[in-house]
């Protein structure tokens, strides 16, 4: 782990800035353990030598003759294969799109590239966002650089694995039921799901017009805020984007959390579903390190995780199912298995069942908020234990257990996720930090 492939993108800003640094040498050291490791890994679609060195060489010329125009510039990104890229395949790793070329960036794509970013390239997720893996697709599923027999999260895969590898230092992901989060959690890196509406989602293939969030995926916090504080803004090309202040992100990182009061939703990981004694130490050891800091941590008792799972399973698939019925009734080949068999059932779902999951979204969302008036900020964990094997998913493993990472979609609330430790096989285990809306600063902070 020594070079630069893992630098963060703070301090390998603060190098390229003192001019101590070449993005050039950055980009191509990047380039060539991706050409050693991809093979293996998976975690592109395709990779884009030639636009890279060229994006990394103007930045080299920029930042000599004026410096950097911020932290980002001359850094490495990539983004999930549901982000568009003028001039590239926006595939949603499905057989479907494998022809949807982009005529224009999606507004976090334009973004990161003003900010004088080097984009490498395009990376695997579970097709169009849902779940996996699936190995009836045209392109391979990403494997967890751990250890490749397991899981790497999904369904931002790609984004987790390139990271947690070392084949770039930031990643877009999307987040609709723990997609960023999850893929982080086992990967053992930092996944920030803003707040919905804090960041635009135009140019991105959506899943549920009601759930979907863009974030970052990076190593450590300090760079998730670099990045959502790139990102973060009022689009007025997206509907869903929400008009609030940008506030500095960074700046109460280091306020420390004295003071704080956190509320631990202990239920849902030792009761509603137990999850395995390593991860629940974990937890306590996470909660005596945030005590020993400073901060008072009470618990909160909330839903089950089952009403959150409902809402979400209602609301998402017959809206799912709503962005892709026409094409499902007339090419349902196009798709691959497990997606056929968790967005079909949205034709089942009546006008009214979704207007009353949408109402029991309000209710859950209440019962959250009120928690806050006792409370800055909700911890719990974010998976059950360390990565399981990666066996061809069964189509109907995604509606058996209900994820942890739901119930932030569900209240539209910001949710980082970070590693607490690890398991007997010496695998990432994580936790979430969720604050009210707009309040990404407090979770990164306590982060």
């Amino acid at each position: 782990m020594s070079g630069p492939c893992f630098l963060t993108i703070a301090e390998a800003g603060r190098r390229i800035a003192a001019k101590q640094l070449s993005p050039v040498e950055l980009t191509a050291a990047y380039l060539a353990r991706i050409e050693a490791l991809d093979p293996v890994l998976r975690a592109f679609i395709r990779v884009t030598p030639e636009a890279a060195m060229a994006a990394a060489r103007a930045a080299e010329a920029e930042i000599m003759a004026e410096g950097p125009r911020g932290p980002l510039h001359g850094i490495p990104f990539g983004l999930k294969d549901i982000f568009a890229s003028e001039g590239l395949p926006t595939t949603g790793h499905s057989q479907r799109c494998v022809d949807n070329v982009a005529t224009e960036d999606a507004a976090t794509t334009a973004i990161l590239k003003a900010a004088g970013a080097v984009p490498l390239g395009k990376l695997a997720t579970h097709e169009f966002a849902t779940g996996g893996p699936s190995w009836d697709l045209p392109f391979p599923p990403a494997r967890n650089p751990w250890d490749l027999t397991r899981f790497p999260g999904g369904s931002s895969s790609g984004s987790g694995v390139a990271v947690a590898a070392g084949l770039l230092p930031a990643a877009m992901g999307s987040d609709t039921g723990g997609s960023i989060r999850l893929p982080a959690a086992f990967c053992g890196t930092a996944g920030l799901k803003p707040t919905y509406g804090r960041v635009s989602k135009r140019g991105v293939l959506p899943l549920s017009f009601t759930l979907d969030n863009a974030g970052p995926l990076a190593w450590t916090v300090e760079d998730c805020a670099i990045l959502l504080q790139a990102i973060a803004g009022h689009d007025p090309r997206d509907p869903a984007s929400a008009d609030m202040p940008v506030p500095d992100f960074a700046a109460g990182l280091n306020a420390g959390i004295k003071g704080l009061r956190i509320g631990l939703v202990r239920h849902w990981y030792e009761v509603d579903r137990r999850a395995t004694d390593p991860a629940i130490a974990a937890m306590e050891a996470a909660v005596a390190v945030l005590r020993g800091l400073g901060a008072e941590v009470r618990e909160v008792t909330l839903h089950p995780l089952a009403a959150y799972q409902a809402t979400m399973r209602v609301t998402g698939a017959a809206e799912s199912f709503a962005i892709h019925a026409d094409w499902l009734r007339r090419r349902a080949g196009d798709y691959g298995e497990v997606f056929r068999y968790r967005i079909v059932p949205g034709a089942l779902i009546s006008g009214p069942d979704y207007v009353q999951a949408q109402r029991f979204q309000r209710l859950l969302t209440a019962e959250m908020l009120a928690a806050f008036h006792d409370v800055d900020a909700l911890l719990t964990s974010t998976t059950w234990g360390e990565a399981p094997v990666m066996a061809e998913m069964r189509a109907e493993a995604n509606f058996a257990v209900p994820p942890l990472t739901n119930p932030w979609n569900v209240a539209q609330l910001p949710c980082i996720s970070v590693c607490n430790g690890f398991g007997p096989a010496g695998l990432p285990l994580s936790m979430q930090i969720a604050a009210t809306p707009f309040d990404e600063s407090m979770v990164l902070r306590i982060g």
